[in-house]
């Protein structure tokens, strides 16, 4: 996005900007100058490191702000800093961005300001590597790098070229110019471009798997977790809409601000999304809620025997389908196709039998978007499109999801 697009969104965004030691340090300063010209305010954190490379005055100069290096050194002006310091920012770049700071972020470590700034960090994360080729291509680098990628942090990826030390190949920082477009970009995608989008819808959202009972003991269920329902609860939620949640079983916590109606079975939650579908202007349908269930359901204890257990089992009630089909006052049917095979056709093809607007689709059999993965590969189609989106944290694939949510409304 230009600048100048942004800055018709966005009222000053603040930006940390963390500084690593590296030889390509001294491309930090024409990111912060890049940063400025596009109408952010600039703090800037230095590992002890970086300051071997480039000095914190000429940072100071160009920002205007103490630069802190450590928050226990006796000039700090703020005890607390590295809370104060990532709580007050509306991004996090930390470029250049070292084999070692990718490591300690990875894992948690907060020995420094810049790691502990990290962990107190609620806004988005975009880092920008610089190392040796073989360095980036180890399997720890990369085994961090995906970890990072799983916990939602954004990461751009490095330049191939001559390094410092003679080898070519992929390792170098990326052009500063480049890196301040993907910050635009993040910052146009988060509360800033995105803020108050959904003021005014209002959310049903049914999450987690249903439990089917055969006895008072044992039950047919799946592996659903919950975890892409309440990304988009919570999503929904920060960009102005109200939320209603049908929860089913989860194995993570919901957010906190949506309404919870809880629903054990198909059935029960057919009736709770009866119940509450006439409010709604946006329904989807996240929940994997189980095709069939025991035509009986034993009043005892089935005791164990010998024999085989025969059961026989009847379909459950369509819930999407139900609610495409009784929709009213405009509103959007969004479901979800989670496949292990012709993944895009399966998708497409319930998109039509079931009328809806779009439908999300992923292969399960993933173990990058499977059930319980903390990351999604998904592919959003719609009546006149189809957005195949790269791996990512189900909190982003959340927002993309909303995105078409949003332009449906405009079409």
């Amino acid at each position: 996005m230009p600048a100048s697009d942004l800055q018709t969104h966005l009222s000053k965004p603040n930006i940390a900007l963390g500084v690593c030691g590296g030889i390509a340090a001294y491309k930090a300063v024409e990111v912060l100058r890049g940063l400025q010209k596009a109408g952010c305010v600039v703090r800037v954190a230095m590992t002890k490191r970086a300051c071997e490379f480039v000095q914190p005055l000429t940072f100071r100069a160009l920002s205007g702000s103490h630069v802190v290096v450590d928050d226990y050194a006796p000039d700090n002006p703020d005890p607390i800093a590295h809370i104060t310091f990532s709580q007050t920012a509306d991004l996090l770049i930390v470029a250049p961005a070292t084999a070692n700071i990718i490591a300690k972020f990875a894992n948690g470590v907060a020995d420094d300001f810049l790691t502990s700034t990290y962990l107190a960090c609620s806004a988005p994360v975009l880092i920008a590597p610089a190392m040796n080729t073989t360095m980036w291509e180890h399997p720890a680098t990369q085994r961090n790098l995906q970890q990072l990628r799983a916990d939602g942090v954004h990461i751009m990826e490095p330049d191939a070229g001559e390094m410092a030390c003679g080898t070519i190949g992929l390792g170098r920082l990326s052009e500063p110019e480049r890196i301040v477009a993907a910050a635009l970009e993040i910052l146009a995608s988060s509360k800033f471009g995105r803020a108050h989008d959904l003021a005014g819808e209002r959310f049903l959202i049914t999450v987690g798997a249903t439990r089917e009972e055969i006895d008072p003991v044992r039950f047919i269920s799946n592996r659903s977790s919950g975890r892409m329902g309440y990304a988009l609860a919570e999503a929904a939620l920060r960009r102005g809409g109200e939320v209603t949640v049908v929860a089913g079983t989860t194995t993570v916590a919901a957010p906190a601000g949506v309404k919870i109606v809880e629903a054990l079975s198909a059935e029960e939650m057919s009736q709770a999304v009866a119940r509450e579908r006439a409010n709604a202007s946006v329904f989807i349908g996240a929940a994997a809620i189980a095709d069939y269930r025991p035509a009986q359901r034993a009043d005892q204890k089935i005791k164990k025997s010998n024999d085989a257990i025969t059961l026989t089992l009847e379909r459950t009630p369509d819930v999407l389908s139900q609610v495409a089909a009784s929709r009213a006052n405009g509103m959007l049917v969004i479901g979800f196709a989670a496949e292990t095979e012709n993944v895009l056709d399966n998708a497409r093809e319930k998109l039509r039998n079931k009328n809806l607007d779009a439908i999300v689709a992923n292969d399960v059999s993933r173990a990058d978007s499977g059930f319980d993965s903390a990351t999604n590969a998904i592919t959003i189609i719609t009546r006149d499109d189809v957005a195949e989106l790269p791996v990512m944290s189900k909190r982003d694939a959340a927002d993309r999801i909303l995105d078409v949510i949003v332009n449906l409304r405009k079409s």
